[in-house]
């Protein structure tokens, strides 16, 4: 246990000007003269000097080279000293905890994972979480005070201001965990806590950089299915920061409906796609699943969440060898999921869909293209324009990405609310 809080707030580089600065530094991976910088912040050069020099102290950026420009002088080229600072990010699944150690540039230094504890005991829950915290930091040989803080992906939904996980349907015995402040306590870091979908979302936001799409849906398919949404370059988070719920749009089921003949049915694409009822699905068609075969739900009406994730493993290992029955099953899961996020691209008007999560990471390669065709070929898309689709780049550990992106988010990127931030 932490002798001593790091403080309550996540810490401010100590001004509006430092985060442009390096926000700009950050996006150029050239890196920038003092000049540039200048003329891309429309800070004065003075400013930009000051700032810089402060940076520089502080060990966040460095001094890299010159460059020769025209008749002047060479210009000295600034550039991130992304192992000077890190963040933690934080995913809690049913199934498994995932711990990322991401540098300033957003790339992931260590990971480890944790079985998912039982909230039945709170404190055990913040003792797992805690070790296995501070060893990720030691075992990347990093010292604590230059990790700016923890971000928590949790699914919803959260109280986001108390910093509590209410009762996520897929965690039964998680209520009213007031996560937050007590792994803060724990660990002595500042930590943020979000929902899993928006801090997807985010994570897709920082890490892309100058490329970062202006709006967006993210598709998050893990234990439950979920909506993360960038407007205006903006997580959408709503009054209770629990938007992107968007398991209860009506679908065609197509193959995976309920009847006994498998066509026609329609339902809530959320319960239509939990990976358990998929895997039992699976079996029942004679799809390979690997030594998970026999996943699904017990006597007691428990799921073995562990068994779903290797049957799931032994699906997209099919899926990957070419398997044709694999191939079309995974391909019928991503035509469900693209079908039901034709509602939420004709009700946002957004041109993009990123897929991501770590459900769905394993299948993409079927799920993919037939998701882009239901999208593309839709008799209810409303939007003339094209829509593109793509899978996130950050893999399965996308939400613990996006956790520890979310304190990078609020320590670097500059926006008028930085200057609230406690030093």
């Amino acid at each position: 246990m932490a002798e001593h809080r790091r403080g309550a707030n996540l810490p401010s580089l100590g001004g509006f000007n430092r985060t442009v600065v390096l926000d700009a530094i950050r996006r150029s991976p050239g890196g920038l003269s003092r000049v540039e910088l200048a003329a891309g912040t429309g800070l004065s050069p003075q400013t930009v000097s000051n700032v810089t020099r402060f940076l520089i102290d502080a060990g966040m950026i460095v001094e890299s080279g010159t460059v020769v420009s025209g008749r002047g002088k060479p210009r000295t080229i600034l550039r991130l000293e992304a192992r000077s600072r890190f963040a933690i990010g934080v995913h809690v699944d049913p199934a498994v905890v995932t711990y990322v150690l991401l540098d300033l540039a957003g790339s992931v230094v260590a990971e480890s994972t944790t079985s998912t504890p039982s909230a039945e005991d709170p404190d055990q829950v913040v003792r797992t979480m805690a070790a296995a915290v501070d060893g990720l930091v030691g075992g990347a040989g990093v010292a604590p005070d230059s990790v700016l803080g923890v971000g928590i992906a949790s699914p919803g939904p959260i109280d986001a201001a108390a910093g509590i996980v209410l009762d996520p349907p897929f965690l039964p015995r998680w209520r009213d965990v007031p996560l937050r402040d007590a792994l803060g306590d724990a660990t002595g870091y500042p930590v943020l806590l979000e929902k899993d979908v928006t801090a997807a979302a985010v994570g897709e936001v920082f890490l892309a950089r100058e490329t970062a799409a202006r709006d967006f849906a993210f598709v998050y398919f893990g234990t439950g299915f979920g909506v993360g949404l960038v407007l205006d370059h903006e997580p959408v988070r709503g009054s209770g920061s629990n938007a992107g719920d968007a398991g209860h749009i009506m679908v065609d089921q197509g193959s995976l409906a309920g009847t006994p003949d498998g066509s026609g049915g329609r339902g809530e694409v959320g319960a239509t796609v939990t990976p358990d009822r998929l895997v039992r699905i699976a079996a029942e068609r004679g799809v390979p699943l690997g030594d998970g075969g026999g996943a699904g739900v017990g006597a007691d009406g428990d799921v073995d969440l562990a068994a779903v994730d290797r049957a799931w493993d032994g699906l997209g290992a099919a899926v990957d060898a070419g398997d044709p029955l694999a191939t079309a099953f995974a391909a019928e899961v991503g035509a469900v999921m693209g079908r039901a996020v034709v509602v939420i691209v004709n009700l946002l008007d957004v041109d993009r869909v990123v897929f991501g999560g770590p459900f769905w990471a394993r299948i993409a390669a079927a799920a993919l293209p037939a998701a882009t065709a239901a999208i593309a070929g839709s008799p209810i898309l409303v939007p003339k324009h094209p829509v593109t689709v793509v899978e996130s780049p950050r893999g399965a550990d996308v939400a613990a990405v996006g956790a520890a992106c979310l304190v990078l988010d609020a320590a670097l990127s500059p926006r008028a609310s930085t200057m609230l931030i406690a030093h």
